[in-house]
C-alpha cells in the first residue's frame, strides 16, 4: 500500500477512535493541502499545519495519501451476494465491511418495491444493525425505500402488481414506526394519486423526498419541488425524458436550486457527457454519485437476483431477461474514479459527489467532510485515488 506504513494504526487507535493523523494531503476548504488531523473519541477535534496532541494518542503516519471524508452511498440495493430485501442483519453488515473497502464510510440499504410484509421485515433487520452501530465496516446511516408509490410506466425492476395506486401517509408512517425512525429516504412518482400531498407529510416524519421512476410532466413535478421533493433518483433512468415542448420531469430536476440528482456514474446509465451536462446544470454541489449496486457488485458475471426479479449479470452489465438494466455492478471507489475521467478533475472535485453533497441532502450534519466537530469519517487514498485506508467514527474499518 503506497505511502501508508506498517505501524501506521496502533492497536489502541481502533480501542479508542483517536489518533493523530499526520503527513497527508487533507480535503479542506476544497483544496487539497497539507494539514494534521487531531482525532479523540471518533471525532474530529483540530485541523492545523501543526497539532498539539496528548501524548497518549497514537499517531497514524500517511505520508503521501489523501485525506477526504468518507463517501456516503444512499442509494444501493446491495453487494457480495447479499440482496438488500433479503438481507438479515449479518448480511448487511457483510456488505458494510464489504463497502469500507470502496472508502464508503456510511451507506442506506434501499429496499426496492415488495410485499408490506417483506418491507417490514427488511426494515427490522436495518432498525437492529443501525442500533448496534458498526466496528468493522461502513455504517449503516438508515433506509432509502424506493417505492411503492411509483409509475408503472417506468418501474424498471419494480414489482407492478405491487406498486400503490394511490398514495396513503399511514403506511409511511407505519413503515417509520417499524423502523424505528430509521427511513430517512424514499422515491415518489408525482403522477401517483396522493404523492404531491404526501410529500409535506413524509417531510415532517423525517423523511428527504426523491422523485423518480416517474412519466410526470413539468408543472407536476416543479409543484412537488414546491412541496418538499428534494433530489431526483438516478437522474435520465426509469423517467420521462427532456422534450423541447415538456422538459417532464427530467427538466424540473435540473432547473430547480433545490434539488439534488442522483447520478449512476458507471458509463452505462449515463454517458460522461451526460454526467458533465448535469454538473453544468447544477453545479458541483447538487449533483450526488450513487452505485444502484445490486448483490452482484464485487463479483463476477453471472445470474442474480434484485428483489423478486432475476438479474442477469454480463459484461459486468445487470439487466432482467427482458433487457430492461436492473440496478449496476458499480462501487462508488469506481464511480469516484469514473468521475475524475469523465470529467477532467482532480480528487478534491470528484469527493464532493460522493461525500460533501450526500451527506447535506439527507441532512447529516455530523458528516461529509473533514472539520472541528465531525465525525472522523475519512478515506486515504493514494495518488491514484487507490482506496487505502477507510476510517469510520475514528476507528479503521478496512486497510489495503
Amino acid at each position: 500500500m503506497s505511502g501508508l506504513h506498517s505501524a501506521a494504526v496502533p492497536a489502541t487507535a481502533s480501542a479508542t477512535g483517536s489518533f493523530l493523523l499526520k503527513g497527508a494531503r487533507v480535503l479542506e476548504s476544497g483544496q487539497l493541502i497539507p494539514r494534521e488531523v487531531l482525532v479523540l473519541h471518533g471525532r474530529i477535534a483540530a485541523v492545523a499545519p501543526r497539532v498539539e496532541t496528548p501524548g497518549d494518542v497514537p499517531v497514524l503516519d500517511a505520508s503521501g495519501l489523501l485525506a477526504l471524508p468518507g463517501f456516503i452511498d444512499i442509494h444501493t440495493h446491495g453487494a457480495v451476494g447479499v440482496d438488500v430485501n433479503a438481507a438479515d442483519a449479518e448480511g448487511l453488515r457483510k456488505i458494510g465491511r464489504f463497502f469500507a473497502s470502496q472508502g464508503v464510510t456510511g451507506w442506506l440499504c434501499s429496499v426496492l418495491t415488495d410485499t408490506p410484509e417483506q418491507t417490514e421485515w427488511c426494515l427490522r433487520q436495518a432498525r437492529e444493525v443501525i442500533g448496534q452501530g458498526s466496528r468493522d465496516g461502513a455504517a449503516l446511516l438508515g433506509v432509502h425505500l424506493e417505492g411503492p408509490c411509483l409509475s408503472s410506466e417506468y418501474k424498471g425492476a419494480m414489482p407492478e402488481e405491487l406498486l400503490m395506486r394511490e398514495a396513503t401517509p399511514e403506511l409511511f408512517e407505519h413503515y417509520q414506526e417499524v423502523s424505528g425512525g430509521n427511513v430517512c429516504y424514499v422515491t415518489l412518482a408525482p403522477e401517483v394519486p396522493g404523492v404531491p400531498e404526501l410529500i409535506p407529510r413524509l417531510t415532517a416524519l423525517g423523511m428527504t423526498c426523491a422523485m423518480g421512476h416517474s412519466g410526470a410532466g413539468y408543472e407536476l413535478s416543479s409543484a412537488c419541488v414546491d412541496a418538499g421533493v428534494r433530489a431526483a433518483t438516478h437522474l435520465g433512468n426509469a423517467m420521462r425524458l427532456f422534450h423541447q415542448h415538456e422538459p417532464a420531469i427530467f427538466g424540473a430536476a435540473l432547473e430547480r436550486d433545490e434539488v439534488y440528482v442522483e447520478a449512476i456514474c458507471d458509463g452505462r446509465h449515463l454517458a460522461p457527457a451526460t454526467v458533465r451536462l448535469y454538473l453544468t446544470a447544477k453545479g458541483w454541489d447538487r449533483v450526488v454519485a450513487i452505485t444502484d449496486s445490486i448483490m452482484a457488485a464485487g463479483l463476477p458475471d453471472g445470474n442474480y437476483r434484485l428483489g423478486v426479479n432475476e438479474v442477469v449479470v454480463k459484461d459486468g452489465d445487470a439487466k432482467l431477461p427482458n433487457g430492461v438494466r436492473a440496478g449496476s455492478t458499480l462501487t462508488l471507489a469506481q464511480a469516484f474514479k469514473n468521475v475524475q475521467r469523465f470529467c477532467g478533475c482532480g480528487p478534491e472535485k470528484a469527493s464532493r459527489l460522493l461525500s460533501a453533497n450526500p451527506a447535506r441532502l439527507l441532512g447529516l450534519s455530523a458528516k461529509g467532510e473533514i472539520a472541528c466537530g465531525k465525525d472522523a469519517d475519512i478515506v486515504l487514498v493514494d495518488e491514484e485515488s487507490n482506496i487505502c485506508q477507510t476510517i469510520v467514527c475514528g476507528h479503521t474499518v478496512y486497510r489495503a
